[in-house]
């Protein structure tokens, strides 16, 4: 299986916790005013990657702590960010220009979004908004957008924002 890819960065302290791969796909709806990868929006951009390539080079930084999903929107290609994420089998950042409950509430067999979302341990949320940006905020570009912990999201059934410790 292959994914279309914007690019990446094998060592990205800006992207998540720790030292992070990070992972950048091609291809996103939202079009945000102001957003930080604006080249990746048109789907029929990038360069196609084996997936399992691309693992393989993933695996081999042994100093990160993780992978990052971003783009782009990640939920354009759930499919394969999920067979990668099984195949890494690390703690998932993942950001995307939807809101968990809309992610839940469209989540079917076709698009693999659930599939996805179960493969994630940071989900950070929500349109950038160039107007709430900030250089201040954690993880995130602009202040409504939220940085989620997946597992206790799901398992609750409601948005559970991430406690950092």
């Amino acid at each position: 299986m292959k994914i279309r890819l914007f690019g990446t960065a094998n060592d990205s302290i800006v992207d998540g916790p720790g030292l992070r791969y990070a992972v950048f796909v091609q291809g996103c709806p939202h079009n945000c005013k102001g957003c930080h990868n604006p080249a990746s929006h048109d789907f029929n951009c990038g360069y196609l990657k084996d997936i399992s390539e691309l693992a393989e080079e993933i695996k081999k930084n042994p100093l990160i702590d993780g992978v990052t999903f971003s783009g782009g929107e990640p939920f354009c290609q759930a499919k394969e960010l999920t067979e990668l994420a099984k195949i890494l089998n690390m703690n998932v950042v993942c950001y995307t220009g939807y809101l968990f409950e809309d992610l839940i509430a469209g989540a079917n067999a076709e698009n693999g979004w659930n599939e996805l979302l179960n493969c994630i341990d940071i989900l950070v949320d929500g349109r950038f908004e160039e107007d709430k940006k900030s250089y201040d905020l954690l993880f995130k570009g602009s202040s409504n957008q939220r940085l989620i912990d997946v597992k206790k999201s799901l398992s609750s059934k409601t948005a559970v924002l991430y406690q950092f410790e």
